[in-house]
Order: C-alpha cells, then sequence, then structure tokens
C-alpha cells in the first residue's frame, strides 16, 4: 500500500508553468489523462535550492484505468476511513479530495495492515467513550498512529433488571434514587455493590455491566467508574488501557495514543 502521511507530497500536474521543474516538497503527481489520471512518482534532483526543484526522474504507479476520485470531500487525516473507502473501491488507486481542497490517494488499499483496538462501552446513557473516539477518529486526531477501532458496546436494557445505576439513563429505578429492599435484580458493577453494602449493609447478587468485565480481545480500551484502574496495562490477562467513566476528549486521546505505542512495544517483546 502507498499512501502518503501528507497531503502536502501530493502535487496536481495542471500545467508546466515552470517546465519540468515542481515544488521541491512534491514526491508524487496526480496527471490528467485522456480517460480519467495517472498517479505518478517522482525524483528529484539532489543538491537544488529553491522553490521549484528539477524531476530527475518518474515511473507511473496508476494508469487511469486503475484509478477512480472519490466523488465527495472528506476529512484527509482520518487515514483509517480513506483506507476502508478506497478497499470498496473496486480500483487499485483511489484519489481523495479534501476539505480545503488539497489531494491525497490510497494505493493498493490494505486495511489489514491498521491496528485494531476494541472498544467497550454500555449504553444507555449515550456510550461516551464510544461515541468520544468515533467524533475524534473522524476528526482525525488518530490518523498517524494507524489504527482502527471495533466497537463492543453493551445495551443494558437486554438485562431486564429491575434496578440501574442512576436515573441520567432514563430508568423508573436506580440505585442512586431508589431503595433497595432486597430480592431485586439489579444491574450494577463494583461501585453499585458498595453502595448498596453502604447504605443498606446488604450483599445482592448484581448482575455485572462494567464494560471492563466484557473485554475478550486485546489491546482494548474500556470506560469504567473506578479511577484507580484508569491507565494502560493488564487487566485480567488482556493487555489494554481504562478509561474512567467522565474523562474528557483530551484524556481519551491521551491514553489511545499511549496506548498504542505500548501495545506496537509488547506485541514486539512477546512475538521475540
Amino acid at each position: 500500500m502507498i499512501f502518503p502521511r501528507e497531503c502536502k507530497e501530493v502535487g496536481y500536474a495542471r500545467g508546466s508553468p515552470c517546465g519540468t521543474k515542481v515544488y521541491f516538497l512534491t514526491r508524487y503527481q496526480i496527471r490528467p489523462v485522456d480517460g480519467g489520471h495517472d498517479v505518478m512518482e517522482v525524483i528529484l534532483r539532489q543538491g537544488e535550492k529553491g522553490l521549484m526543484r528539477t524531476v530527475q526522474s518518474s515511473r507511473v504507479l496508476a494508469r487511469a484505468g486503475e484509478v477512480t476520485w472519490y466523488p465527495e470531500p472528506v476529512q484527509l487525516h482520518d487515514r483509517k476511513r480513506l483506507v476502508d473507502l478506497a478497499a470498496a473501491s473496486g480500483f487499485r488507486c483511489t484519489i481523495f479530495t479534501g476539505y480545503d481542497e488539497h489531494l491525497i490517494f490510497v494505493l493498493e488499499p490494505d486495511p489489514q495492515s491498521f491496528l485494531s483496538i476494541h472498544v467497550y462501552d454500555i449504553e444507555p446513557p449515550r456510550p461516551s467513550l464510544s461515541s468520544a473516539l468515533r467524533e475524534l477518529e473522524a476528526c482525525g486526531l488518530f490518523g498517524d498512529l494507524d489504527i482502527g477501532f471495533v466497537h463492543h458496546v453493551q445495551d443494558i436494557r437486554l438485562l431486564n433488571a429491575e434496578i440501574y445505576p442512576c436515573r441520567a439513563a432514563g430508568f423508573d429505578r436506580t440505585l442512586d434514587a431508589d431503595p433497595v429492599r432486597g430480592g431485586e435484580r439489579v444491574a450494577g458493577c463494583l461501585t453499585g455493590q458498595q453502595l448498596i453494602r453502604e447504605c443498606y449493609h446488604e450483599e445482592v447478587a448484581l448482575k455485572d455491566i462494567c464494560p471492563l468485565s466484557s473485554v475478550t480481545e486485546e489491546p482494548f480500551i474500556a470506560r469504567c467508574c473506578r479511577k484507580e484502574r484508569e491507565g494502560v496495562g493488564v487487566y485480567g490477562g488482556r493487555f489494554g488501557a481504562v478509561v474512567h467513566w467522565a474523562a474528557p476528549p483530551w484524556r481519551i486521546s491521551h491514553l489511545v495514543n499511549e496506548l498504542a505505542g505500548a501495545w506496537r512495544a509488547h506485541d514486539t517483546n512477546r512475538r521475540g
């Protein structure tokens, strides 16, 4: 797969105002030809100065019949999405236009080259970790990490419990507002169990809803209300990151960056 890291390396050969010279950052060119566009790689002459440099050599990476142009503007930094779109196009090469009119292309897309991070969350209310990651990914924040996300969001309504954790999710009976009389089906986690013990001096069998308890894949990132669990490490024998229930987007982003680097080092060491 060839997918330039930055759009500044890709030029559009609309004309030849400087003869054979091109902008000094250019590594690839999109050239209009009969029937479409060729995608070229260019090698610049070494040792030259100035904005415009001489092309020493060039080669065709994809010819017009192998190239398609995605019809809508996209976020160029959302690399995983662009690779997925290119793979679905049926062409060897897909050219994309950014919101700012810059260009990028993906040649021979390989979605499997991206690291998959498994996301564990629950709903209702809004699955804040899963939703935040979708929003951060869509704006291109993780583009340089070469990662994608696989979302595992449990709908806790399907547990058919009688008492749920909090009113914010819209349930009729909740631990934060209603007494526990004993014998009810309660959906909760370690924090809910602690609350019941402290308020009612009772031991209640809970239907566990903690996303961390649902982890089956690695690397993972999961939401949890226990602040002491937050960070990157091994949980229940699986490598991943735990994000506090109320973590802001910047904290989530920081942990994803830390997790991606730590997993790659961990996986390399494990493979020997």
